[in-house]
């Protein structure tokens, strides 16, 4: 496998096991999503996955959405945002958000956006993007993709709390379908 492969694969398996299924290994998080790196490794060498302190921190490093981060000691690792654990809580600060942020989507998904609005789903917070281009690229991932409007600052406003994770993902809960503006 090359290096490029192997990094895409240790990238996709972090994801499963720090944003939804850390049991698949028998690891716990902590409360707010760190787990350490040492025992990560161990147990993902009990599963078939080796990984190596040094991949870690490059599949870290390299990753260009920036999903993981390790803890100012070195010695634990989280997901950034886009957990299904329940328990887990980034201890993220709420702050005010720009007047609009850009959600993308699937087009197949807008008929039921229209008509319930932006739900979490099985995560914890609904993801938005500063950009459209990032926000065209997560759509891209679903099918064809369609960006969507979401009055932010108005919904603020209203009191929804907003939290902008450490990759620069913005995060909230339930958006109500008057505050967005479909293409």
């Amino acid at each position: 496998m090359s290096d490029s492969n192997r990094t895409v694969a240790v990238s996709k398996f972090l994801s499963l096991i720090l944003r939804h299924s850390p049991g698949t290994i028998g690891l716990t998080l902590d409360q707010n999503g760190w787990a350490d790196i040492d025992e990560l490794i161990t147990r993902a060498a009990r599963h078939g996955k080796r990984i190596t302190p040094e991949l870690l921190r490059e599949v870290v490093a390299d990753n260009d959405k920036r999903r993981f981060a390790i803890s100012d000691d070195g010695k634990r690792i989280r997901a950034s945002q886009g957990h299904s654990v329940a328990g887990v809580d980034l201890a993220l600060v709420p702050v005010t958000p720009p007047p609009v942020l850009y959600h993308g989507t699937a087009s197949r998904f807008t008929a039921s956006i229209r008509d319930q609005g932006l739900i979490p789903g099985s995560r914890h917070h609904v993801h938005l993007s500063a950009d459209t281009a990032t926000a065209i690229s997560v759509g891209q991932r679903h099918g064809v993709p369609v960006v969507l409007a979401v009055q932010a600052g108005a919904l603020h406003e209203q009191g929804q709390q907003f939290y902008l994770s450490d990759n620069g993902v913005w995060l909230t809960g339930p958006v109500d379908k008057r505050f967005i503006t479909f293409p």
